[in-house]
Formats: structure tokens, sequence, C-alpha cells
């Protein structure tokens, strides 16, 4: 148990936290006393009222108090950690979060723990006072959890009848519309926009190929669909001011403009988080005919008949080439795509970069036939194994190969679990948390239990973030050591190799433009 004790008002030093999220924007009767401004008026008043020193504030305007991943709380609790302030003050619990696991956590664990006072002013609470509404903070932050879900639920009721009745929901009309002014709900022609979205399909109608197309609108200093949705031109959210084949083919593919209204792509994951997951189209709301259409059916229909023969025939079922994903471009390190030539039966490679858009020349051109190259890789690496396999010690050389990092596969599979085991931790918080409310468990046994989980789950998130920033480190074991020796052997003794063994020697080919090559292998001593 922690004890914060009174102290003289001069002896704190106050931090005041405030939140306003969209949701409470939108209440008209509530938005007057929710707002930033009469927040920092109560809580400054208060704090010149007790006489607390005032240190600074902390705001998270248009931020969720369902999670706590929100810039103005993280730097609150670094003021916290480097002891800049000793007491928190709140308007109410519901500023400080709604989900009732965390905000209980921090009023109850985290404060006490890092001797902060903290005062929610609507409540009455004070956790270095000793009264009787204190008891009811457990109720308080179970109340507020209760009333997010049951807000998110009505929203989304609401939500989903608009989808239904044809009406627009969404954050921004698909490049080419603007919403109504007279009616938010439906969409109509941007003028300036349009006729680029009228434009891109007569091309692709006409037969002009997606690589023309692109090749078009960027000459053209035509503004992308992103670039007019970056609302801030500081955001960190991907931005790309040059078209794409890929977001020329989301055009042609878009039922919107055939008047159409497609919503319902994707769904939250939980009313608690942020993630999304795409859902299958026949969960979508599709309602024909709400808005004007900027494209023909026919036409429409025409176009994806023409995206479907091109994605036909630049996809086929079959094994990959024995190099690919380890070749790489010298001028922008992209790497080289394998493709298939089927009119003229052979496989080719090019850069990546290069092939999106050939007229720009966002890169130079590797165009060049694969089959014989694969043919001149494979004597150079057979070659060079052999050449260092007979002078030197077999176990030895294995030993360098295992101290490079996992493939991906093995990295993914390992981050996943990890993963696992956090998400399992979070559900054991939840679980306690509820059993105490429930009185199953005494606070005693509580705290105690709470506090080793944390410190598991500290533990596993360390792991995580040590692992995507590549700093884990790899045990050696012996079936490994073998596993690898009899990988080294195998390259230079069978005559065809597989894609697997050469990528356990091979840590990429990078190729230049004039068709130099360079092998980077995995053990050291093959690069001197």
């Amino acid at each position: 148990m922690y004890n914060i004790l009174v102290q003289t008002p001069e002896y704190y030093r106050a931090g005041i936290y405030i939140r306003l999220s969209e949701a409470d924007e939108g209440k008209s009767y509530e938005s007057d006393s929710e707002s930033v401004l009469n927040q920092r008026n109560i809580l400054m008043n208060f704090v010149k009222e007790k006489g607390f020193i005032f240190i600074d504030e902390y705001v998270d305007d248009g931020y969720s108090g369902t999670n706590f991943d929100r810039p103005g709380f993280r730097r609150l609790i670094d003021d916290i950690k480097s002891k800049k302030i000793n007491l928190v003050i709140v308007k109410d619990m519901s500023r400080l979060g709604r989900d009732h696991v965390l905000t209980g956590y921090y009023v109850e664990n985290f404060f006490p723990e890092n001797g902060i006072r903290f005062i929610s002013m609507q409540e009455g609470y004070d956790n270095a006072i000793n009264q009787a509404s204190n008891d009811s903070s457990t109720f308080i932050f179970a109340c507020n959890d209760y009333y997010s879900k049951q807000n998110s639920i009505k929203i989304r009721n609401v939500l989903n009848d608009k989808r239904r009745n044809g009406k627009f929901i969404g954050s921004m009309p698909s490049y080419g519309y603007l919403r109504d002014p007279e009616d938010k709900g439906h969409l109509i022609p941007d003028p300036e926009y349009a006729p680029i979205v009228k434009r891109i399909f007569e091309m692709a109608y006409n037969g002009v190929g997606l690589s023309d197309i692109t090749t078009y609108l960027n000459d053209n200093n035509i503004k992308t669909p992103s670039s007019l949705k970056r609302k801030n031109p500081n955001s960190k959210g991907k931005y790309n001011e040059n078209w794409t084949i890929s977001s020329v083919k989301k055009i042609l593919k878009n039922q919107m403009y055939v008047g159409d209204m497609v919503q319902s792509k994707q769904t939250k994951v939980s009313y608690k988080s942020k993630k999304k997951k795409a859902l299958p189209k026949s969960n979508w709301d599709i309602v024909p005919n709400t808005h004007e259409a900027l494209v023909d059916r026919f036409i429409f229909e025409s176009v994806q008949n023409n995206v479907k023969r091109t994605n036909k025939s630049n996809v086929i079922n079959r094994d990959k080439r024995l190099f690919e994903n380890l070749l790489y471009c010298k001028e922008c390190g992209n790497t080289l795509t394998v493709s298939y030539r089927k009119n003229h039966n052979y496989w080719t490679i090019n850069c990546n970069r290069y092939s999106r858009d050939p007229k720009r020349r966002m890169c130079e051109s590797h165009f060049s036939p694969y089959d014989r190259l694969e043919e001149e890789l494979l004597k150079v690496v057979k070659n060079t194994c052999k050449q260092y396999i007979e002078d030197l010690n077999v176990s030895e050389l294995s030993k360098d190969v295992m101290k490079n990092p996992k493939n991906e596969n093995q990295e993914k599979e390992q981050l996943n679990e990890l993963k696992k085991q956090e998400k399992e931790y979070m559900s054991k918080l939840d679980m306690l948390y509820q059993d105490r409310f429930k009185g199953i468990i005494s606070e005693e046994t509580y705290l105690r239990i709470v506090k080793n989980t944390e410190n598991s789950l500290n533990k596993i998130r360390n792991k995580i973030g040590k692992l995507r920033n590549n700093k884990q480190k790899d045990k050696i074991n012996k079936s490994g050591l073998k596993e690898c020796e009899d990988k080294i052997r195998k390259l230079v003794d069978i005559e065809n190799p597989s894609r697997e063994l050469l990528q356990a020697i091979i840590d990429k080919i990078i190729i230049n433009k004039n068709r130099n090559v360079e092998i980077i292998y995995k053990f050291s001593i093959l690069n001197n």
C-alpha cells in the first residue's frame, strides 16, 4: 500500500490534464462545459484557490479516452517520472480515460507508486485524503467504460442506418467528389477533379495502358488522391505526390464513379482500438444511384474486364525462381522483379521502381533475361564455396553463418508469439481488475499479482522492441549448427540446389544498370 501524505499547498507542483474527444465536440449540450478552454479555466481557478504551484498543462484535443496513446498524456507521464510534478488534477475521471482497466491502473497504482497526489474535481476524489468519496472510484471507472461502449454502439447504429440509406459518412469522399453543402451525406462532382477521373476512364477504355495513364497524370502535375486527403502538411501519414499504377488501378476499380454508394469495406476490431480489418464484399453496404455518376456503367464494366485480363496476364501460378527476392537494384535499392513474358516464353528481370513508371525514369532500366543470369550466378556461388570449404573448417565457417539474423519468416513467427503473450497478459490484467471490482480477491492480493503481471508484460514489450529494432541476438544450438553445416555441403555437392539452400548462404545480390553483379554472402569470409 502507498500513502500519499497531505502537505502544505506550496509543496505541490501541479500539472493539469485536459482532454476533449471528437465525440465530445459533437455534443452541443456538453460542449461548453467540456471544452478545452472551460476545463482550463476550472482547473486553473482550483489551483489558485488551493495555493498549489502551477507547473504545466497537458492537453489532448480530439483524442478518445478509450486508449492512452495520446501525446499530452505521454508527456504527463514523462514529467511524473522525471519528478517535475507531484500533483495531477483533472476536471473529472472521464477526462483521464474511459478504459476502466487502465484508468484504474494509473489512479490506484501508477500515481501512488510515483508519489503523485491525484485530484478529480467533479467526483471529489483526492488520494491524499482518506474520505468516503474515494471508495466510489472503481464504480466510476466501470461506468465511464460502460458509457464509452454504449455510446460507441449508439453511434455505430446511427451510422449503419445512414449507410443503408445511401448517405455518405466517410471522412473524405472519393477522388473527384465533394460533399454537398446542402446535405453532408450527399456527394456532388468536384469541378476541378471530376474531369480527371473521366479522363482516366476514357484513356483506359480506349486501350491506353496503366503505365501510360500514370505517366500522363504525372507529366501534367495532377494532384494525387493522397495529396488532397492530407489535411496537415506535417502529418506522418502515408503520402505520395506522384501517381503510381496502383493508385490509377484503385480509381478504375472504384464503383462509386457509376453513382453507387459503396461503404463498410472495413471495420474497427474494437471500440477501444483504431485498428481496422477488411470486410468481404458480401458485407459491403452498396446502394445504387445515390449521386451523379462520373462514368457510364458500360464503360466501367468494360474497363473492369480489361483490368482483370491485365491482372491474369501478369500473375501466373508458379514456383519462385532460384534467386528471386535476392536480387536488388544498385541505383535505388529496390528489388529487381522477376517476370514471365508469356508471348516469348522466357523470364526477365527489371528494377521494380523503374517498371512502375518507365517514362519518368524514376530509376534506370535493368532489363535482361533471367535464365542466363541464374546459370552464371550458380557457377560463381558454387565455385566460391568450393574454394573456401576445401581449405577451411566447415564448422567454423557455419558458425559464422549462424551469427547472422534469422530470416524474415522466423522473425515474424517470433514476433507473433510475443504479441500473443502480450495479449494474454493484458487479458489477465483485465480479469484481475474484474475480480477486484467484484470483491473476489483482496486489494493486497490484487496489487501483488498485478505488479508481477505488469513486470512480465514489460519484459515481453521490451523483447518486442528489441526484435523490431533488429537488436535481438540469435542463440546458436547444436542442431542449428549441424543443419547449417549440411546446407553448406549440399550447396557444393548437389547439382541443383533449392531456393532455401541459396537463401541460407546468400544475403543479397546487387546488380547495377551496367549489369555488374555483386554477391553478398551471409558468412563474412566469402566477402573478402
